[in-house]
């Protein structure tokens, strides 16, 4: 603009002060890592790092953090730095103060002051309240800063002068005996207080107003989100680290190590994944329960997609939008919310009775067939409703028929979606325990160690149907069901390598395996039709 001239406020103090918001956003970040870290037991509170507690670590970034954030708020406050606060930090920000206030009222009245439940009950409710108001009252950047900055400012407090520390125990007073001790009420409130104190620290960045909320609202998200993708790095890791142990006993490598495939020996013996349970072997495996596993998803697969796809190609395609409609989206909705103990009880009642009155591997995929259906369902259907009409338009003008145009212009455009939704699907199924124990498993491990051949127990004869597999009609064993199994009983595969928690946490190894290929194919499946819809 013209005549424009930066003033020394705005060209030093305010960089200085986006700067230190900045770090303040990044020690939060940091903090809710370590905090996150300190949950999983990954950093053990009670070590000390250089000599010094890690809780007295933490309350030091908790003080840091929360007098730079109040700071910031009374610096913009005093006019010191440039912002566009609004009136008030609104009413949702004052709400979620005032509950978090109140339940530290609460808690130091009971604890601390030893108030008794009348008096936490006021405590908490004065502090609540003026929670509220120091939030609603003032201008958004003391009210953002303010109760954020204080409830991480009392929390550091709290760590560095011992109050909380490594065996700190919090007795609850119910009518049974139950306790919070610190290796969670430390990594908790850490964590809380880095959400609070980032999302400050993010809107005093944006200059509190419309830009800072924004910026606030981002950091929160990317910090769930950030955690979600961390819990699942964590449960991996850690499964993979305690299974792999068991995974590899028995382990060779060398010419004709291992079985023979098609006439040729493998260089590579796993005897847990390639050896069932038998007297004879050296070391017990688990293949069987793979086999059964793969064998149940497939057979799933097989029988879901194509009646889920055919009945969204009639739902969206042919069926005129009404009653009828409604209610098949009510009742396909309502069957994938159901507890898969019930789809259990379906097949053990229904379908067991009319397969010989036995469990069966065929009845268990007919039951997890069902549970898969509702989510085809819904997938393919709004994958379908998706795709542009325009599409639809273009086909019906080159005089293509109605089928036509569904076969190859609406399904190939909607197979992404629909490859996704059976992906979500089997990663459910995969790790089913209740519907296989009731309609599938015979016992923890096969006879024998046999794994089921579906392919080779195909037989041709003289009488309807004409085809029959005595395989589909026999109780087999599966990775979850197992898991279970031996979880409950306590006991591993019974040579003398393999110890009973070495076999159970192996297992759980190979089905998260198991389960992580079946994404693998689907992913890889979805990729593909993606990029040839794209290249056509």
């Amino acid at each position: 603009m013209a005549g424009a001239t930066e003033t020394r406020l705005v060209s030093r103090d305010t960089s200085r002060a986006t700067a230190v918001a900045a770090v303040a956003i990044g020690l939060a970040a940091v903090l809710f890592v370590l905090s996150f870290a300190a949950l999983f037991e990954v950093l053990t509170i009670s070590d000390p790092v250089g000599g010094v507690p890690v809780v007295a670590i933490l309350g030091g970034v908790l003080l840091l953090l929360g007098g730079a954030v109040i700071v910031f708020g009374v610096g913009s406050y005093l006019g010191v730095v440039e912002t566009q606060p609004s009136e008030s930090a609104g009413l949702v920000a004052a709400a979620a103060f005032s509950i978090v206030w109140l339940t530290i009222g609460g808690a130091i009245a009971a604890q601390v002051v030893n108030a008794g439940e009348i008096g936490s009950i006021v405590a908490a409710l004065l502090v609540g309240g003026a929670a509220f108001a120091v939030t609603a009252v003032p201008r958004e950047d003391v009210g953002s800063t303010l109760p954020a900055g204080a409830v991480s400012l009392l929390t550091g407090a709290a760590y560095v002068t011992g109050t909380i520390g490594p065996g700190w125990v919090w007795e609850l007073r119910f009518e049974q005996q139950a306790s919070l001790t610190a290796e969670f009420v430390i990594p908790v409130a850490t964590l809380f207080c880095a959400l609070l104190t980032g999302w400050a620290a993010a809107k005093a960045y944006g200059g509190f107003g419309a830009r800072g909320r924004r910026m606030g609202a981002y950091l929160l998200i990317y910090l769930n989100a950030g955690s979600i993708v961390g819990v699942l790095f964590i449960l991996v890791a850690f499964t993979t680290f305690k299974g792999l142990p068991g995974l590899f006993t028995g382990a060779e490598v060398g010419p004709g190590a291992g079985p023979a495939v098609f006439g040729i020996s493998l260089p590579v013996s796993l005897p847990f994944v390639m050896n069932g349970v038998a007297l004879l072997n050296d070391f017990q495996g688990v293949l069987p329960a793979i086999a059964g596993t793969i064998w149940l998803v497939v057979g799933a697969v097989l029988f879901s997609v194509p009646l889920g796809v055919g009945a969204a190609i009639f739902l969206t395609e042919y069926a005129e939008r009404g009653r009828f409609t409604q209610v098949v989206e009510i009742a396909t909705n309502g069957l994938w919310s159901t507890p898969s103990i019930v789809f259990g009880l379906f097949g053990f009642a229904f379908l067991v009775p009319r397969f010989g009155g036995g469990k069966s591997l065929l009845s268990g995929m007919l039951t997890l067939g069902f549970m898969l259906l509702p989510l085809v369902l819904i997938t393919s259907r709004e994958a379908m409703l998706a795709v542009p009409d325009e599409y639809r338009d273009a086909s019906a003008a080159l005089g293509v028929s109605k089928w036509q145009t569904i076969r190859s212009v609406v399904v190939p455009a909607a197979l992404p979606g629909v490859v996704t939704g059976v992906i979500l699907g089997v990663g459910r199924i995969a790790g089913e325990t209740a519907p296989i124990l009731l309609t599938m498993t015979g016992g923890t491990f096969v006879p024998g160690g046999q794994t089921v051949d579906v392919i080779g127990g195909f037989q041709f004869t003289s009488t309807p149907p004409f085809v029959a597999n005595p395989e589909l009609l026999q109780a087999t064993t599966a990775l979850p069901f197992q898991l279970y199994a031996l979880i409950t009983a306590g006991v591993g595969l019974g040579d003398s390598v393999t110890s009973p928690e070495q076999f159970q946490w192996a297992t759980a190894f190979v089905l998260l395996l198991v389960v992580l290929s079946f994404y693998a194919i689907g992913i890889g499946a979805r990729y593909y039709f993606r990029r040839k819809l794209n290249y056509e």
